[in-house]
């Protein structure tokens, strides 16, 4: 099922949701500055692009915080809505709805990445 769902996820748009993460990586990854951000972008676009079967466990400190805010000022409100609208568009049919939530899903991500974690489920 978790197959079937992200083939599904990629061909209706995960592909473009993972797009995003993987050129923001690249932008960040130019100045040695932005290099923790490029590296976390990178690891949320395999799940951008495959999101079903994972979950998104937060945490994190005072570090975390200081990086978010950063992040949200430069990237983070740009793909956050660009996700936001894509799971609302996604959730206007009943079949879409699985697909909707998993851009919700990326959509929180995107203003908090950092002191975030990709786990499997079960």
């Amino acid at each position: 099922m978790r197959f079937l769902g992200n083939l599904l996820w990629f061909i209706c748009g995960g592909f473009l949701s993972g797009l995003s993460w993987t050129l923001s990586g690249i932008i960040w990854c130019i100045s040695f500055v932005g290099l923790p951000y490029g590296l976390q972008c990178f690891k949320f676009a395999s799940l951008a692009f495959a999101p079903f079967g994972k979950e998104v466990v937060y945490g994190g400190g005072v570090p975390s915080f200081l990086a978010n805010v950063i992040w949200i000022i430069f990237f983070g409100i740009p793909m956050a809505v660009e996700n936001f609208l894509l799971g609302c568009i996604c959730c206007v049919t009943l079949i879409g709805i699985p697909l909707g939530l998993q851009y919700f899903k990326i959509a929180k991500l995107a203003l908090a990445p950092f002191g975030a974690d990709v786990v499997k489920v079960a």
